[in-house]
């Protein structure tokens, strides 16, 4: 049973008081609980002068509420603001109808079109007449360079998108309460450091697929590159906050138990799980690579790689960026974030027009017979954190009055650690939505 609580300040009253003063126990003769006499109105009011005391003094009466103790935080929690975030789903939804669109009409109509007629060449000379995403089919799935630091982001970026589904459905279901501050990271740090068992096992697997011979070298860069980096901006901000003798510093003994967390259960979790997954047969390519290979011709200025990747993280952006906006809010001036349905609605639109911009620009690179397709589909989707970022530049300055060297640093440090998981969030999504794209078309033609 919850209760209802108020506080009355108002009363102007002369306390008078059993001699001699006890700070530990005062006992009042005007305001005592055990003689049942309470301050009233009729009481004669304190006279402000120099030299004299005054008791200041409150009371409490508890009144018994209806409302479940389950329920207790329901009046505060009542969202008066959601306009705004339907505002923002339906601007995401046009976002991905839109790409819907493209995808559909490539997918339905162009690629159908082009793989009949790429099945109905009867001549070796037809096809070499012909253009288009069918000739680099030789050297599509030829391994990247630096192919290893793919895995790598690619399983963090599994790692990452388990951690945060789970968190979002928990938080959903109401299982996470945004009154216990707390209860949210600490359910983000044990996720992640147990779904450490599915980056090792993603990053082995495409690791093999790319005839990778040092699995134990690219399972230690998994587990170490990307929580490596945090702990060390982590530490850095949490050094500076210590200097500035701040309450909000994180205790040397939970830096220690996140050391435990990472070296104990992550690591040897990510080691357990790219066991399994390079134990299993690599996956098989749907065509031949050739051994030499293909010249690329000249692009474009629109295909250029650092153009197309820049314009790629736009739509993913924009389809969160109003809801951007509150997470940012409750981060840094500390108001609740309780809507966990529209975020989690808000995170799917995210995962598709991820996955629809990277084969849209995927499909257009291929066209013009660029097959270095495999760390720019990484990066398309994934340079939307780069505009995550230059947003907090804005909210910044325009909705933060923050004005000491160290709470800026502080600031950027941490909005760096939320971009970079970002990062290698929808990186991870466009990454995988273009390689079945690209193993599906592939699949599809004959090849002789």
């Amino acid at each position: 049973m919850a209760y209802n609580f108020c506080f009355f300040l108002k009363c102007s009253v002369k306390h008078e008081y059993e001699q001699p003063w006890d700070p530990e126990k005062p006992r009042l003769t005007t305001c005592n609980a055990n003689t049942k006499r309470y301050v009233s109105g009729a009481d004669t009011p304190q006279e402000v002068e120099d030299g004299k005391e005054i008791i200041f003094t409150y009371d409490v009466i508890f009144e018994e509420s209806p409302v479940k103790w389950a329920s207790r935080w329901d009046t505060y929690l009542l969202m008066t603001d959601d306009q705004i975030h339907w505002f923002s789903i339906i601007n995401s939804l046009m976002i991905v109808l839109f790409l819907s669109g493209m995808v559909a009409m490539i997918m339905m109509r162009t690629l159908y079109r082009d793989i009949s007629k790429y099945n109905q060449l009867e001549t070796q000379d037809e096809a070499q007449e012909e253009t288009g995403w069918k000739l680099v089919h030789g050297d599509v799935f030829r391994p990247p360079t630096h192919s290893s630091l793919l895995c790598v982001y690619v399983g963090t970026g599994v790692q990452f998108f388990g951690m945060t589904l789970v968190t979002m459905i928990f938080a959903m279901l109401g299982f996470l309460s945004p009154s216990n501050r707390g209860g949210l990271m600490t359910a983000m740090v044990l996720l992640w450091v147990f779904m450490g068992l599915f980056a090792g096992y993603s990053s082995a697997r495409l690791y093999k697929m790319f005839k990778g011979t040092e699995w134990k070298k690219n399972t230690l860069k998994t587990a170490f590159m990307f929580p490596g980096v945090v702990f060390c901006i982590f530490f850095v901000l949490n050094a500076l906050i210590w200097g500035e003798k701040s309450s909000g510093a994180v205790p040397f003994g939970t830096m220690f138990a996140l050391v435990f967390l990472w070296f104990g259960i992550s690591v040897p979790l990510v080691f357990i799980g790219s066991y399994f997954g390079y134990k299993k047969p690599a996956i098989e390519d749907p065509v031949k690579t050739n051994k030499i290979p293909r010249q690329i011709p000249e692009q474009a200025w629109y295909m250029q790689p650092v153009f197309s990747v820049l314009i790629g993280g736009i739509l993913p952006f924009g389809a969160v960026f109003i809801e951007l906006f509150f997470i940012l809010t409750s981060i840094w001036l500390n108001q609740f974030y309780y809507i966990f349905g529209f975020l989690f609605i808000v995170f799917v639109i995210l995962l598709v027009t991820c996955a629809e911009i990277t084969i849209v620009l995927c499909y257009f690179q291929l066209c013009s017979e660029d097959y270095h397709w495999w760390w720019r589909a990484y990066l398309t989707s994934g340079s939307s954190a780069l505009y995550l970022f230059l947003y907090a530049i804005f909210y910044f300055f325009t909705k933060l009055e923050i004005t000491k060297l160290v709470s800026g640093i502080f600031y950027f440090g941490y909005m760096t650690i939320i971009s970079y998981a970002f990062f290698v969030l929808t990186g991870t999504i466009g990454f995988y939505a273009c390689f079945w794209f690209v193993r599906k078309i592939y699949s599809s033609v004959k090849i002789d």
